[in-house]
């Protein structure tokens, strides 16, 4: 789950965020431990492993919590409003990696939005009104 906040832990580095979830799985430590560098080198921060989230910009701790919600490995990645406290160029980083994740590695992707130019990152739109589906398109 990828939340609009990002919800890292301050005291935690970047990799130790990311493979904190992983750890309630119990298990080998160092092999989660690799696999969150891999996830992070997938979202494009395998050179900030130990950086906190106060030394990384908001594009970043986002792609941080993205990296961490790819841990376990989830069939479905949901996402609420994962741009919503994002630059418009951090927007669109974080949408990218969310196609190349769908494109490249099968991963599917819920995400909620508010923002109608996010439409061109995604395959299926499903626009809901007071919590009934009103369209869906392809």
């Amino acid at each position: 789950y990828v939340f609009q906040e990002y919800a890292l832990i301050a005291e935690l580095t970047a990799l130790e965020n990311v493979f904190l979830p992983a750890l309630a799985l119990g298990g080998n430590q160092d092999g989660y431990k690799k696999r969150a560098e891999e996830m992070l080198a997938v979202v494009g921060l395998g050179e900030r492993l130990e950086h906190y989230p106060n030394e990384l910009s908001g594009g970043e701790q986002q792609r941080v919590a993205v990296a961490r919600a790819l841990i376990n490995r989830p069939e479905i990645l949901f996402a609420d409003e994962p741009c919503a406290n994002l630059d418009s160029v951090s927007s669109r980083v974080v949408l990218e990696l969310f196609r190349k994740l769908n494109k490249e590695l099968g991963q599917t992707i819920v995400m909620v939005t508010h923002e109608p130019e996010d439409r061109k990152f995604v395959d299926r739109v499903i626009l809901m009104k007071d919590g009934l589906i009103e369209k869906m398109t392809l």
